[in-house]
């Protein structure tokens, strides 16, 4: 019995210092494989960002413009698809084209004459509707001045780590958009929109899209950092239409933003697309007007954004190198503590 003890008591240092062996083994394996981690950060993990953000916006009312809801609803059904919540979109429509009486299919709105696909559908959320599509309720939306009662739904929580896609459709000339027709948004008041959402940290990276005439002049005051900006047609140029549903009597689609979603529809959450083939997608023989693209303030290489950076929605990891402390202790010992001292007290 004695010898026993002996052999036992011999053995346990040795036990210890194995463990200690182990231990620092393992800490170095893990310390070597995170200092190589970035080589291997899929190029889709690199973008910074960790959330998606869009804001659709139609600025147009009245029947003849079923074109320019008909734009902004089709691009809210791409993104969708590819996977930004409505939680995480601002629907902003100027005129309700599903309820017109001169629509002659109610309670719907088409973007191709063959009507294959309701844009108009249950499931639209929208968040500012008719009057409520204001220059200044826009404003007040993208830079987050909005009254404290204005309901959660209708507030894009954006942060430094959003990526944010701006679409807006309606009528404009050299350096305004107009809104309801009654009012107008200038380049330069978007440019400090922008800027006052760069300052207030709501955005990583900003898409900015544009289907109006000579929408490139919308852009072309911009001054802050990691936005690129896409326009449906040069300075002097006017943004056509693309065909009429003789059924409904009207243009249903304007040309850029018509191609624009025929390259989204091949499209996947998964997909490898990139922006710099996104921009090519409306070439002047089938735009007819030309195709604005400003790049200057965007900082990444085009031919390596994933079209999926501003159109989908990510679930990038972030890699932290704080050191968290675990609570280790068994939940049961937890558990008994909590029945014998606090938990029997509330």
């Amino acid at each position: 019995m004695e010898i026993s003890e002996e052999i036992t008591t011999w053995r346990r240092p040795r036990c210890r210092f194995c463990r200690l062996i182990v231990m620092y083994f393992l800490a170095f394996m893990a310390t070597a494989s995170c200092a190589n981690i970035e080589d291997k950060i899929p190029e889709s993990f690199k973008s910074g960002h960790t959330n998606n953000w869009a804001v659709l916006v139609d600025t147009s009312r009245f029947w003849f413009n079923y074109r320019h809801i008909a734009n902004v609803l089709s691009m809210y059904y791409s993104v969708k698809r590819l996977g930004i919540p409505d939680s995480h979109i601002i629907l902003m429509i100027a005129d309700d084209m599903a309820c017109n009486p001169r629509n002659p299919r109610p309670a719907t709105v088409f973007n191709n004459a063959n009507q294959h696909i309701n844009v108009y559908s249950d499931d639209v959320e929208v968040d500012y509707r008719g009057y409520e599509v204001t220059v200044e309720n826009f404003i007040r939306v993208m830079t987050g001045r909005l009254p404290a009662s204005t309901p959660r739904s209708k507030r894009p929580l954006s942060d430094d780590i959003s990526n944010v896609l701006v679409y807006m459709s309606g009528h404009g000339g050299d350096g305004f958009l107009k809104f309801q027709d009654a009012e107008e948004i200038s380049s330069i008041e978007l440019a400090d929109a922008f800027e006052q959402m760069w300052q207030k940290r709501r955005y990583h990276e900003l898409m900015y899209i544009i289907d109006t005439c000579q929408a490139e002049s919308m852009y072309q005051k911009f001054y802050s950092p990691n936005i690129i900006g896409i326009a449906s047609s040069k300075v002097g140029e006017d943004s056509l239409s693309h065909h009429v549903d003789p059924a409904i009597g009207v243009y249903i689609i304007d040309r850029y933003t018509y191609y624009a979603l025929e390259f989204l529809e091949m499209v996947t959450p998964q997909s490898k697309k990139t922006l710099g083939q996104f921009l090519k997608v409306c070439p002047k023989h089938d735009c007819i007007s030309t195709v604005g693209v400003g790049t200057d303030l965007f900082q990444r290489n085009v031919n390596k954004v994933l079209v999926t950076d501003f159109f989908g929605s990510v679930r990038n990891v972030e890699l932290s190198t704080v050191d968290m402390k675990w609570n280790m202790s068994s939940p049961v010992k937890q558990d008994q503590e909590c029945r014998d001292n606090t938990c029997s007290e509330m």
